[in-house]
């Protein structure tokens, strides 16, 4: 980024579904810089929405699934295009975690943490990755 550049700012979210020690996870539909990759749903939020409010439209809107969202842990910044992102993860559950359909994603489905390691992620969520396999292990 160039020093005197305007930088715009923008809240984005990821919600991680974790049930039996299987984590729902997406993959891009294939195009773009980052087409083909998983990812932990979420997405960038809208004016007046609540970070959590954000998570529950995303994951509607994608998987048709309705969420309960928790607590907020992990955060961290990253740039993409001149936007400086502030991604916060949140643990999501759900009462309905089989019936699922795909809206926006070329695949979904439930790993388990050593396939989850495996996977090539987003590079915005990686960092999300980590705190989770961080956890896991503690």
């Amino acid at each position: 980024m160039e020093i005197g550049r305007q930088v715009h700012e923008r809240i984005t979210t990821a919600g991680v579904l974790c049930i039996g020690g299987k984590y729902f996870v997406a993959k891009r539909k294939a195009g773009g810089a980052v087409g083909g990759l998983w990812e932990f749903p979420g997405g960038k939020h809208r004016w007046g929405e609540t970070p959590e409010q954000s998570l529950e439209r995303e994951f509607h809107e994608e998987f048709g699934l309705e969420v309960i969202v928790g607590s907020c842990f992990h955060t961290h910044d990253f740039v993409n295009r001149d936007v400086l992102y502030h991604l916060q993860a949140f643990w999501v559950s759900t009462a309905q975690p089989m019936r699922f359909a795909l809206h926006e994603h070329a695949e979904a489905k439930w790993v388990s943490l050593d396939e989850l390691l495996a996977l090539d992620f987003v590079p915005s969520d990686i960092p999300v990755r980590q705190t989770v396999c961080d956890l896991s292990f503690a």
